[in-house]
């Protein structure tokens, strides 16, 4: 199919690129798992209510509506780990959202897994899109790099969410587990079941 090469691993959100090299012993599990994001941020949706507040909160203080990032679980992605009921990898890491998480996996030495990205009172877009699905009462947009040799293959999603906006980016070469845009509106639609309200 397409040839990954873990060692040229493109990272994103302002982080810079970084090369893994093949040591013994266990990944190290802050590699950032991550593709350039094509997002921005628009005015506040009309369900903010004139909310102004939408400073980052990088410092893990809880938002108006909870934490995002514990409403979906490895129990809703399909890769295999020992434990379905383990924290994401990583919260907190992009401190230009005021939530961020990312659940990370090896598969064949490939790096895979899912991202997500919140933002309270503004809706997430995207720069570039190649694509979109009705989800309930929710429009979702997506951008299918799955061909695009300068980055991983990957899915970049976003939606309007508990009065703000979500990114979702699934990233995944193994081809083990679906088509990587499907993958992305599992994630959206396990988000969904379990919107908080504003």
């Amino acid at each position: 199919m397409r040839r990954v090469v873990i060692s040229l691993l493109v990272v994103a959100f302002g982080l810079t690129s970084a090369c893994a090299y093949t040591v013994n012993g266990t990944p190290v599990a802050e590699q950032v798992l991550d593709v350039d994001p094509p997002f921005t941020s628009t005015k506040p949706t009309p369900t903010g209510s004139g909310k102004s507040s939408t400073k980052p909160s990088p410092s893990g203080e809880p938002s108006a509506v909870g934490d995002i990032c514990a409403l979906i679980g490895w129990k809703d992605l399909p890769y295999d780990v020992p434990d379905k009921g383990a924290k994401p990898t990583d919260t907190g890491y992009d401190t230009s959202f005021d939530q961020s998480c990312k659940w990370q996996t090896s598969v064949d030495s490939l790096d895979v897994g899912v991202t997500l990205r919140f933002r309270e009172g503004k809706a997430i877009t995207l720069e570039q899109s190649n694509g979109e699905f009705d989800l309930a009462d929710r429009k979702v947009k997506y951008f299918d790099r799955t061909t695009d040799t300068s980055v991983q293959p990957s899915c970049v999603l976003v939606m309007d969410y508990a009065g703000g906006g979500i990114g979702i980016i699934v990233i995944d070469g193994s081809a083990r587990f679906g088509a990587i845009c499907d993958q992305g509106k599992k994630v959206a639609e396990a988000l969904l079941a379990k919107e908080p309200t504003p």
